[in-house]
């Protein structure tokens, strides 16, 4: 089906897939670098850069909550667009 003869239902749940791809590969990219943190700490403290990690940290933390909400807001708009079921003849 090509993107001029979807319904809106389609392309919400298009992009709640591409939006749930998305939030996996945050949590991936948050367990990396919460891992990468704890090895290296007190070495990143040392060498002042803790702070600008922490912030990374904090972000990327920000986008996994935010996708995550975008995520049940357009599968509650999706729930109101799905079509009806057909009727049996």
């Amino acid at each position: 089906m090509s993107a001029d003869t979807k319904t809106p239902f389609e392309h919400v749940n298009d992009v709640v897939a591409q939006l749930k791809e998305m939030r996996h590969y945050a949590k991936n990219n948050v367990e990396t670098l919460t891992a990468q943190w704890l090895l290296f700490d007190g070495e990143l403290k040392k060498l002042k850069r803790s702070g600008e990690i922490d912030n990374l940290m904090t972000r990327q933390s920000e986008l996994h909550d935010a996708l995550n909400q975008e995520i049940e807001e357009l599968e509650k708009l999706a729930v109101t667009l799905q079509p009806p079921p057909e009727e049996s003849p």
